[in-house]
């Protein structure tokens, strides 16, 4: 049974054992298009992926099915996020693999505002366990709050 954890009144991200999965959710008052856009073009990655809040050392993106992506944080240059995209179907869709799992982010309309569910799908039970250990439900529920405020900051620029 998935357990299900709350970060907050935007936020929740959730552990199911059965399929190997973390998932975490976001809501965002800005479009499918934007939060799109804020997942695939370096000039906004690399404003909110690193989980501590600072800007990336180097983004480097291939947007395309069979594409690379390479995202280096300043604290540790050497452990690179990479990974290969698989899926591009702007804006509901972003599928890629990475650190031997498969992520996924689903954007979709809800109530005048964007919901995002993020999912990490690991191979097996052992990886599962190391992400876990790892904090990888955590690191990445940070950097997803990062992404929130990197959003919000941008609607009141425009505003």
């Amino acid at each position: 049974m998935p357990s299900t954890s709350q970060n907050g009144p935007e936020s929740t991200h959730g552990i199911d054992r059965v399929s190997r999965t973390i998932r975490l959710t976001r809501d965002f008052d800005a479009s499918r298009a934007e939060i799109f856009e804020a997942w695939t073009k370096p000039e906004h990655v690399s404003c909110w992926w690193d989980p501590t809040g600072e800007p990336l050392a180097a983004c480097e993106i291939d947007l395309r099915p069979g594409g690379a992506f390479n995202f280096v944080i300043r604290s540790n240059p050497n452990m690179p996020f990479a990974g290969v995209y698989r899926e591009i179907a702007p804006p509901d869709r972003l599928v890629f693999e990475a650190m031997g799992s498969t992520g996924r982010v689903m954007l979709r309309e809800a109530e005048g505002k964007t919901h995002m569910l993020v999912e990490i799908e690991c191979r097996s039970d052992e990886q599962f366990d190391q992400f876990l250990k790892m904090g990888v439900n955590v690191g990445t529920g940070r950097t997803l709050d990062n992404l929130v405020a990197y959003m919000r900051s941008r609607t009141s620029r425009a505003a």
